[in-house]
């Protein structure tokens, strides 16, 4: 058994979990609120720095804006992913327009754009929309 780092998507604090009890419906030990919710966490600089330092699990980012067309049709497809992708992906979604050094800090020159990180770094990236099949392949492919 091997204790995993987990931020909470609530109050972003760090939590020791064992990894055989991701699928338990682990609670945080500061704020008491479920870690996973199977949604995307929406995340500004700052948060978005402490997950991916702070997450022993691989992350997926979707860098969108409001006003971007295809972001908000795939939307609703990030939002079911996140059901079955976690526990073992945590979802986040960067607002481009709201947090522009980060998006230029990861040239992010379309949107959206899809990035998987693990330990801090991207290992991966994909432009452009995609259906749910199609994504799900391409993050479970991504993450391992």
């Amino acid at each position: 058994m091997t204790a995993l780092n987990i931020v909470c998507p609530h109050c972003f604090a760090k939590n020791r979990v064992p990894d055989n009890r991701l699928g338990d419906a682990p609670k945080c030990g500061k704020c008491h609120t479920a870690i996973f919710d199977a949604k995307p966490v929406s995340v500004n600089a700052e948060q978005f720095e402490t997950m991916l330092r702070g997450n022993d699990i691989p992350i997926i980012v979707d860098f969108w804006a409001e006003w971007c067309g295809p972001c908000k049709m795939f939307a609703p497809v990030y939002e079911q992913a996140a059901a079955q992708l976690e526990p073992h992906v945590r979802l986040l979604k960067l607002d481009t327009e709201a947090n522009q050094r980060i998006a230029a800090n990861y040239r992010i020159q379309s949107i959206p754009t899809l990035a998987v990180f693990r330990d801090g770094k991207e290992s991966r990236r994909q432009s452009g929309a995609l259906p749910l099949g199609q994504f799900l392949e391409w993050a479970r492919a991504s993450v391992g």
